[in-house]
């Protein structure tokens, strides 16, 4: 999932004020009713996602989020150019939940939006919330159930069921996430939905080739180097590296 940078092209007159329509959503652009759901929601999510990696997994996958957070941290400060004079980034919540499942990938997305507000003031603080169930939510566990469920009907264990269900989920997870943005900003009255949808959605259709290809590339090179790492990982891959090695 990518970010829409969207200050210098692409603005609405708010007030007094000019609007950058992007991913991660700004301090002063919420209603308070919005602002109270999606943290209550967020909230939710964390308390869930927390419960379930405790029953769920392995002391061996507390390295692995670190990891991965870092990984995406680092990618996600990497801007690709696209069409039109703007750049996108790697948002990376398929790519955790392919690599950490939907409940350690969830938190390992929480752990960066809250660096990314606190220290680098990329979002607001008051949104937090807003941005982990657009980002978060959608984009690990949004993303993770549907590239499980292309995985699982073109093969499990195969190359091409990871890679085409990781593009997909990728590029859905992105759009998805655009439009309950825009959604969100119009129900607070920041800026009309047809606005909203048209800035939000047309280019983050683009923007999600990019998500697409950055996870792809990632899981396809996992997958050939350590497969294990992968969240339920294919057996067929894990037993010839098996052999290769011996």
């Amino acid at each position: 999932m990518t970010e829409l940078l969207l200050m210098s092209i692409s603005s609405f007159q708010a007030g007094s004020r000019m609007l950058p329509l992007a991913m991660h959503i700004p301090d002063g652009f919420l209603s308070l009713p919005v602002i109270l759901v999606t943290w209550i929601l967020a909230i939710a999510l964390i308390a869930i996602c927390l419960k379930r990696a405790q029953f769920e997994y392995q002391e061996r996958t507390v390295p692995l989020m670190g990891v991965c957070a870092a990984f995406i941290f680092a990618a996600q400060m990497i801007n690709f150019p696209i069409p039109g004079g703007t750049s996108g980034h790697l948002l990376g919540g398929t790519l955790a939940g392919a690599l950490l499942g939907p409940w350690a990938g969830s938190l390992v997305m929480v752990v960066v939006f809250m660096v990314q507000a606190f220290l680098f003031q990329d979002g607001g603080i008051t949104v937090l919330g807003a941005n982990i169930v657009n980002m978060g939510l959608i984009g690990t566990f949004g993303g993770y159930y549907l590239y499980a469920a292309i995985r699982k009907s073109l093969g499990w264990n195969s190359l091409r069921g990871i890679g085409v269900g990781a593009a997909v989920a990728a590029w859905a997870s992105v759009v998805v996430g655009s439009i309950i943005c825009a959604f969100q900003l119009a129900i607070s009255g920041t800026v009309p939905l047809p606005v909203a949808l048209s800035a939000m959605a047309s280019w983050h259709v683009l923007i999600g080739i990019g998500e697409a290809l950055i996870t792809v590339t990632a899981l396809g090179f996992i997958y050939r180097t350590r497969p294990d790492l992968i969240y339920k990982a294919p057996k067929k891959a894990i037993a010839n590296r098996s052999m290769a090695s011996r």
